[in-house]
């Protein structure tokens, strides 16, 4: 049996544990914050660090907090409400900071104020497990646990926004009416300004009966379900939809229209900041053209076209483009334009990539951009902003831009998309050197 240890909690990891040190060791324990000293048992004994579980907290942080939500310890959905929410953001900072100096080995020229929005109720996006329970004859529907596979017993979620953050609990009690109930594993929450649907994994058709159930939820709770049978193309809706999924980007008077499961960020004021800091970033003048890089459904890419003279969003998935043309039809945006092409490979015979574009805003996945950085260089950009949700690749790419390309780091700083979670999303500016 793994002994107990005293130790002094000294940082925190990308996951947002509290990070010791034993015996030469990291030692990783959830729950800690960085200034206590804690009284621990390791549970999982590694090569170069450990686990280890937190039994006792000998001297509290100040900047720990009595979280808000009762789940909060047990549920994955969140890791940081125990610490305070300047202390959460100077954290993320430091580590953005740390990630450009270890890996890129460079630091912007100015460090941007911290971007943030609502503490709580902010998710317009989430997927939730499903777990029937037939003695009790109702269904667990939440995030997955912290430490384990299991699903939390999530009766009300605080980051979830209005309506589903309050609907958990009576969501899970009508799921265990249906016959399917031991069939349907997920529920997909999308929530727009002007309706919330609800795609649910259902591994069997659902009877009459439980079609009855649905309908009679979908209404008392203001709500539109979905069935997704297969694959990502099976979704479709229960019934005739009473309106389409969207959000407003008021500053750019644009609306941006997105399918049940498509990617949008997931943080509805704060994505509106973002967009309206990073066009601020940007600077695109009346008479330039912009490339908008793993554009989605044109998050950028639309209010971009109300400050450039032409702009063109690319992305990698087809539907995606297909509903961004869609969306720069509804505004009445003849200026822009949407390509697809496999952004994980530098493009070469695409129509668009011999052209050069005054500036560039990329929005890469987790992975970054690697592969793009020569092709962005040879366009000409005067000013290129990237959006990263990632801090080792943002470092990487940023390393690369500045040492291979002739770019420098202008500014950069955080966004705070994913209050009380270690999710670091950030911003970084770059100019060619002369």
């Amino acid at each position: 049996m793994a002994s107990e240890d005293i130790a002094t909690v000294v940082d925190l990891d990308h996951a947002g544990r509290g990070v010791a040190r034993l015996e030469g060791k990291a030692v990783f324990v959830s729950g800690a914050l960085p200034g206590e000293q804690v009284r621990l048992k390791r549970t999982r004994l590694h090569a170069r660090y450990d686990e280890a579980l937190l039994l006792e907290i000998l001297e509290p942080s100040p900047e720990r907090r009595v979280p808000e939500c009762a789940h909060f310890g047990r549920c994955g959905g969140c890791a940081l409400q125990h610490l305070a929410p300047e202390a959460q953001l100077a954290a993320k900072e430091r580590e953005l900071a740390t990630q450009l100096e270890r890996i890129g080995q460079v630091a912007p020229s100015e460090w941007l104020s911290a971007l943030t929005g609502p503490l709580f109720g902010y998710r317009r996006r989430a997927r939730l497990g499903v777990k029937h329970l037939p003695k009790s004859g109702r269904a667990i529907v939440g995030f997955r646990e912290r430490t384990s596979p299991l699903l939390t017993d999530v009766r009300d979620c605080r980051v979830l926004a209005a309506p589903v953050g309050v609907m958990c609990e009576a969501l899970g009690e009508m799921i265990g009416l249906l016959s399917i109930a031991n069939r349907l594993p997920q529920v997909e929450i999308s929530i727009g300004a002007r309706v919330t649907v609800m795609v649910l994994r259902v591994l069997v058709p659902p009877s009459e009966k439980d079609l009855t159930i649905l309908r009679a939820f979908a209404a008392a709770h203001q709500v539109e379900f979905w069935l997704q049978p297969g694959g990502r193309d099976s979704i479709a809706p229960l019934d005739v939809p009473t309106q389409t999924l969207d959000y407003d980007l008021p500053d750019f008077q644009v609306t941006v229209g997105f399918g049940p499961l498509d990617f949008v960020q997931v943080n509805t004021v704060l994505n509106e900041r973002m967009v309206t800091r990073a066009i601020e970033l940007l600077a695109p003048q009346a008479d330039e053209s912009v490339l908008d890089l793993y554009c989605g459904v044109g998050n950028f890419t639309l209010p971009l076209g109300r400050r450039a003279a032409a702009v063109l969003g690319v992305e990698g998935e087809a539907s995606l483009v297909s509903q961004g043309r869609a969306n720069a039809a509804a505004n009445a945006l003849t200026n822009v334009q949407f390509a697809t092409a496999d952004l994980s490979v530098a493009p070469q015979n695409e129509p668009w990539s011999g052209r050069r574009f005054d500036r560039v805003l990329l929005d890469p996945p987790r992975a970054g951009a690697a592969e793009l950085l020569p092709f962005i260089a040879r366009t000409g950009a005067k000013r290129v902003v990237y959006i990263s949700c990632h801090p080792a690749s943002l470092a990487r790419d940023a390393g690369l831009l500045v040492r291979e390309h002739g770019f420098v780091l202008r500014a950069a700083g955080v966004m705070d998309m994913f209050p009380h979670t270690a999710h670091v999303e950030s911003i970084a500016v770059f100019e060619p050197a002369s």
